[in-house]
């Protein structure tokens, strides 16, 4: 064949295949062993703080640092992706948090542990927006919003998994057990990433790094064509400057800050709920057992409204079914507060929430990726994400305080839920965004 070849065409008319399978999987795989981590350092403060005989706020650095290193990678890794590669990134963000991880697990003190926490957190900062985004690039468009939120499930997953592993492996054989199996499986998984996970053909052809390697990637999803004597194009130009600079473009910038004002109030919500909910469903006379049931449900309906929501997106206007999302998610979370008198209700609720809000924030992460251009996707969703870091950290903070204030539980989740009001609003003035203009790859 000779012409013209539109990539973003080639891909958004091909029918899912074992290639797009393999990639999404591969992603699944990495932000599975980012919940893993993210989920696991909780269950191991108590034992690390017996350890070392340590007070609560010697121990409180342990959790800042981490949320710290996320943001720090999120806004250096996205741009260093959309500069040299999605691939290229990743393979350095999982060898960054699994190596980290693994010299964690031999820590002598609570200074050292600091420091390879905040450079685990860089290399997690970097992988989770960098595989949204490698995901995001090589799926259909009629389909795109839910493979990627059906990929983001594996965060869900991993964090599960990895609170069922470190409750078992603390008891049995320390803490330090928990960290050194979340290093070696990153560093196990490096080399079949390495193998198997392809470059974003989109950045291949925007980025003009040859014929060749556009044309060996493509063969894997049109193995019926040869792709001689063409010249590769997208939908979009590649504008000059740095890629963070095209988040401020006339275009986007609105998007932007709309979508940094919602990934701020979910991420806000999403931390404090997940730090202080099973204080609080405590607080109301059940027992421990009861408030980890109860709060699980957050986790639950969290990975069950990621596809719902994903699914909805991509027969709806995308950003109208995450306002959506987010306005009941208010809901939801302001019912708990009033549903305490009986623990299935408040079980309820909590789905719902999870369902609404960390459902929600999934087809978030999946929504910023089709909303930016290849020149600057790596970039729109870690910052997007980096920005939301800064709710994370409030919210793990806010908690204490709205504990502290002494206020009854209908007002400090009806307080709670406000932010999910300000994200349902920032994602109802969302605008749609057009790509008309053409540039071309290196002429065959």
């Amino acid at each position: 064949m000779s012409g013209v070849v539109n990539v973003s065409d080639l891909i958004n008319h091909r029918r899912i295949g074992r290639f797009q399978v393999v990639v999404a999987t591969l992603c699944f795989l990495i932000v599975a062993l980012d919940g893993f981590d993210t989920a696991a350092i909780g269950f191991l403060a108590p034992a690390i703080r017996a350890e070392w005989q340590l007070g609560p706020a010697e121990l409180a650095p342990l959790f800042g640092v981490g949320l710290a290193g996320l943001m720090a990678g999120a806004f250096l890794f996205g741009p260093l992706a959309d500069r040299i590669g999605r691939k290229m990134v990743l393979l350095i963000s999982v060898m960054l948090f699994g190596f980290a991880s693994l010299v964690s697990a031999y820590a002598p003190s609570l200074a050292t542990l600091l420091v390879l926490r905040f450079i685990t957190g860089l290399g997690l900062g970097g992988a989770m927006p960098n595989s949204v985004t490698l995901t995001s690039e090589y799926c259909p468009e009629r389909h795109r919003l839910f493979l990627v939120t059906t990929m983001f499930c594996g965060f869900t997953i991993g964090s599960a998994l990895g609170g069922l592993v470190s409750a078992h492996l603390v008891e049995e054989y320390g803490w330090r057990s928990v960290l050194l199996i979340g290093g070696v499986l990153p560093l196990l998984l490096l080399p079949l990433l390495a193998w198997k996970l392809p470059e974003s053909a989109r950045f291949l052809v925007i980025a003009q790094r040859g014929n060749k390697r556009i044309t060996a990637v493509l063969r894997r999803i049109a193995p019926e064509m040869t792709f001689q004597d063409v010249r590769f194009v997208l939908n979009h130009a590649k504008p000059k400057g740095l890629p963070v600079e095209h988040l401020f473009k006339p275009d986007l910038v609105r998007g932007t800050l709309l979508l940094w004002l919602a990934f701020f109030g979910s991420l806000l919500i999403i931390y404090l709920l997940s730090s202080w909910l099973p204080t609080l469903v405590k607080s109301t006379g059940v027992s421990l057992s009861t408030a980890s049931v109860v709060t699980s449900m957050f986790q639950v309906g969290g990975t069950l409204g990621a596809i719902v929501l994903g699914w909805l997106m991509d027969r709806f206007e995308a950003s109208r079914v995450l306002a959506l999302s987010y306005a009941l998610a208010a809901v939801f979370i302001a019912a708990i507060g009033s549903l305490t008198a009986s623990p299935w209700l408040v079980g309820v609720a909590v789905f719902g929430a999870g369902f609404c809000l960390s459902g929600g924030q999934v087809g978030a992460n999946a929504f910023s990726a089709s909303y930016y251009p290849t020149d600057c996707r790596a970039t729109g969703v870690a910052w997007a994400n980096g920005v939301g870091r800064f709710g994370s950290v409030l919210g793990s903070m806010g908690g204490g305080l709205l504990l502290a204030a002494d206020l009854s539980l209908p007002t400090v989740f009806l307080l709670v839920g406000a932010p999910a009001l300000v994200s349902a609003l920032a994602m109802a003035m969302m605008g749609r965004r057009s790509e008309t203009v053409v540039v071309t790859g290196e002429p065959a």
